[in-house]
């Protein structure tokens, strides 16, 4: 998988630096300082900032993947529209699959880790809980 997706980030520069009639190296310095992000102190606390917002990093790369790939489509390079295509496919089940492995190992790890199984429940009974609550003041006779 490692591989692939090098080889798709190899693609994408390429493709880059065709569209903004530049060099592999500039278009992959400037994709570089695009998505960079660097450790900030801020009020005692250490954060991580960049150029682009959290919210705007992987719809943008999913963007940049997906162009490449009707790139390679219409100049008929099946094989790299291929590669481009397993790593936009990586990159959108990449945080089910995380989530799923990670809870897997917890739960192997720890016994009551990770993601509890959900209980069969019956629609026709109510769960509740009650508790009676003591009345201060004067007591009526």
């Amino acid at each position: 998988m490692a591989s692939t997706l090098t080889y798709t980030g190899f693609l994408v520069v390429g493709v880059l630096a065709d569209h903004l009639g530049t060099g592999r190296v500039m278009a992959g310095l400037l994709l570089g300082g695009l998505f960079a992000r660097f450790p900030w102190i801020s009020k005692g606390k250490l954060r991580i900032v960049g150029l682009l917002p959290k919210p705007f990093r992987r719809p943008l790369i999913l963007g940049l993947l997906i162009l490449c790939s009707l790139n390679f489509l219409s100049l008929g390079d099946y094989v790299s529209a291929a590669f481009t295509g397993i790593a936009t496919a990586f990159l959108l089940t990449y945080p089910w699959l995380r989530r799923a492995l990670f809870d897997r190992f917890l739960s192997s790890v720890f016994k009551f880790a990770g993601r509890r199984p959900f209980k069969s429940t019956n629609d026709r009974v109510i769960d509740g809980e009650f508790r009676e609550k003591k009345e201060r003041g004067s007591i009526d006779q």
